[in-house]
């Protein structure tokens, strides 16, 4: 195959090397007054899990829920820090490591297991919460018992979404984005 050749009075086509893509950056420094803001809602709801943990004589603070409440209070428009995404999430991690564990028992390669599945039925949920696969990991792993974890983590996650709520009246921010 070939070209034309240039029409005449135009300069020959040279070529050009592709534009690179931008490099990707850092997220901007938070105002100092948001940075402080979401900080104190953050403390504020996990204390207060503390709080009620020592009250019912329950832990309510286990990891993946103080990851759960940096979403909350860090970064409110994701659609992983949305009230839907938080109690549903956490639920259905723990059910998924409930449903692993009584399948293979508790070990660590059912505890990979339950982790991974977590994400995909959250996904298929439409509940997405990463946080929440390390729920399904430690129910593999430890084995609570069924009615009482679930209902303490769901207080716990209403817990996060509640506080979130009251700081974002506070502080005039927008939580949530959608509920469900």
């Amino acid at each position: 195959m070939t070209t034309a050749p240039p029409a005449p009075g135009t300069p020959p086509a040279t070529a050009t090397a592709p534009t690179p893509a931008p490099r990707p950056a850092a997220p901007a420094r938070p105002a100092p007054r948001a940075l402080l803001a979401s900080t104190a809602v953050s403390v504020t709801a996990l204390l207060l899990l503390v709080a009620v943990g020592t009250v019912l004589h329950q832990p309510l603070l286990i990891p993946p829920l103080a990851a759960s409440m940096a979403l909350v209070a860090g970064a409110p428009d994701l659609p992983l820090a949305q009230p839907r995404s938080v109690v549903g999430g956490q639920l259905l991690s723990a059910l998924t490591g409930f449903a692993v564990l009584a399948l293979t028992g508790p070990h660590l390669w059912a505890a990979a297991l339950a982790g991974g599945l977590a994400l995909g039925v959250m996904g298929a949920a439409r509940t997405p919460h990463s946080p929440a696969a390390a729920t399904a990991v430690i129910v593999t792993v430890q084995n609570p018992p069924f009615w009482s974890f679930l209902a303490l983590l769901a207080l716990a996650a209403l817990l996060l979404v509640a506080t979130g709520l009251a700081g974002a009246r506070l502080t005039g921010r927008r939580y949530p984005a959608y509920w469900l």
